[in-house]
């Protein structure tokens, strides 16, 4: 390498995960910073403890649910003992969470967290969506919380989500969870709601998710119409999911791509103390 390209001594290059870089640094940072502000948006919608610092974001959804509580890395894990004891004094010992990293982790067994596996990142850019033939689905915008509960009986039904079971309105999607910033559809077929999605916005980028289908009207457009609304609710900004293996042509479909694979542990639930009441 030619000396003339080396930084100076008193000069380094970015990591590209300093906390001072601006969010638009690269399309990966914007795509980590929307995931890990999206379960505290959650956890403060329902009025439930969330934290985000320069490590790590997370949100105390629910006591249960391998799904309910991500927790998502904002800088590569070095220092995973002390990460892990910072998350711990967020969720007590018998509360589930997940955590996502944007990169290689360190075995995390030993610290009694098991992998899920590499989900795909994948990645949509601005377009708007292409003629279809699909038979009209109805799509509206939850506005209430009456419009919440009905999106979250879709989402616990539809994922499904039965260790949920029983669920109170608002236990998931809390009153205040709607802003600006997030946004929530449903989708009806002859009537009846049957698929949900959600969309938050942060760090110039959209992030899709809550995405479910009741299994009774899967294959009839119903998913594909709610993403759709969620995809191009900023038709200006990109947007991002983690998918699953299996999910991941349907999302192709939409002219999403796969960035690069993420890494998922799971912290399991444990036996609820006497005298704590799961939510």
């Amino acid at each position: 390498m030619s000396a003339s390209i080396l930084p100076a001594e008193d000069e380094h290059l970015t990591t590209g995960w300093e906390p001072d870089l601006a969010a638009d640094d690269t399309l990966v940072r914007q795509a980590v910073l929307v995931h890990a502000s999206w379960p505290v948006a959650v956890a403060r919608g329902a009025g439930r403890p969330g934290r985000s610092g320069p490590t790590w974001a997370g949100g105390w959804i629910g006591d249960r649910g391998a799904l309910t509580n991500p927790v998502v890395l904002v800088q590569p894990m070095t220092r995973p003992e002390e990460t892990l004891r910072e998350i711990g004094e967020l969720f007590p010992p018998h509360v589930p969470y997940l955590l996502i990293s944007a990169w290689p982790t360190p075995d995390l067994r030993p610290y009694g967290l098991a992998l899920i596996g590499h989900p795909p990142l994948m990645v949509r850019h601005p377009g708007p969506r292409p003629a279809s033939d699909e038979p009209a689905v109805e799509v509206r915008e939850v506005r209430d919380a009456a419009g919440l509960a009905l999106a979250e009986r879709v989402l616990v039904e539809g994922y499904p989500m039965p260790e949920l079971e029983p669920l109170a309105p608002g236990d998931l999607l809390g009153p205040t969870l709607l802003t600006s910033a997030t946004r929530v559809w449903l989708a009806s077929l002859n009537g009846d709601p049957v698929a949900v999605a959600a969309a938050h916005h942060h760090a110039g980028i959209t992030l899709v998710e809550f995405v479910a289908t009741l299994p009774a009207w899967r294959g009839r457009g119903a998913g594909a119409a709610v993403t759709w609304a969620a995809t191009l609710s900023d038709p200006t900004a990109p947007a991002v999911l983690i998918a699953s293996d299996d999910g991941r042509p349907v999302y192709e479909r939409m002219g999403y791509i796969a960035v690069e694979r993420w890494t998922a542990w799971l912290r399991p639930e444990r036996e609820t103390p006497a005298g704590s009441r799961p939510r």
